[in-house]
């Protein structure tokens, strides 16, 4: 059995997750981090001593930290398809708009703009740093937007390790209130995402419990 920690309003737990559904992995998840604490306990500190989430516990298998490696490790286990090919060169295409996804599209829109939207009162938000935030981040969709013009999916022709970490925050960013360019090809890619069951039970999911109003 697989278990995962995390509250299932955190994106990096998401994007787990969503890997385990596609794969069609039998797990467990269990509530840690923000108000459901446990992530500063020993046991906790043990498993992850960053005390973040999500943490991955399999077997006899060490504990795994940091949504990357975890999603790596279950395809390196347990898929051998186009999900996460078997070739060296085609993973290494794969792997590196996986790579390109987290560093420019989830980690320029997690902390600059999410949080700064949704995670800061109104009263204490910084409109001109969202604006630059987001000029930035359309820089870098405009990237996935060519990309997708000839690609179904991001790294190619097939839904790919690459799609978790890029798809994972499209939920956030299409449904916050913010200005967004036209992206016609992230558009249409998203309107894909959001029909799979698989990205709706694990991505698609109420992040009200973050908002800070006041």
């Amino acid at each position: 059995m697989i278990k995962i920690w995390g509250r299932k309003s955190s994106s990096n737990v998401q994007a787990v997750v969503w890997c385990l559904e596609i794969l069609q992995l039998p797990y467990e998840r269990q509530d840690a981090g923000f108000k459901y604490g446990v992530i500063d306990t020993p046991e906790y500190l043990e498993l992850n001593p960053n005390g973040t989430v999500p943490t991955l516990v399999e077997d006899d298998l060490p504990a795994l930290w940091e949504s990357g490696a975890i999603i790596r490790h279950l395809a390196n286990r347990y898929c051998d398809t186009d999900f996460w090919p078997g070739d060296a060169v085609s993973r290494a295409l794969v792997d590196q708009w996986a790579e390109w996804s987290k560093i420019n599209i989830a980690l320029e829109f997690t902390s600059p703009v999410f949080w700064k939207v949704v995670r800061t009162a109104p009263s204490k938000q910084d409109p001109v740093a969202i604006a630059a935030a987001l000029k930035s981040l359309h820089v870098k969709l405009a990237i996935a937007d060519r990309q997708l013009a000839s690609n179904e999916y991001l790294a190619g022709p097939h839904l790919t390790l690459a799609d978790v970490q890029f798809g994972h925050v499209l939920y956030r960013y299409f449904d916050i209130d913010i200005e967004r360019q036209s992206l016609p090809n992230v558009e249409r890619y998203y309107s894909m995402l959001k029909s799979r069951e698989d990205y709706q039970r694990s991505v698609m999911i109420s992040y009200e419990e973050l908002r800070v109003t006041d």
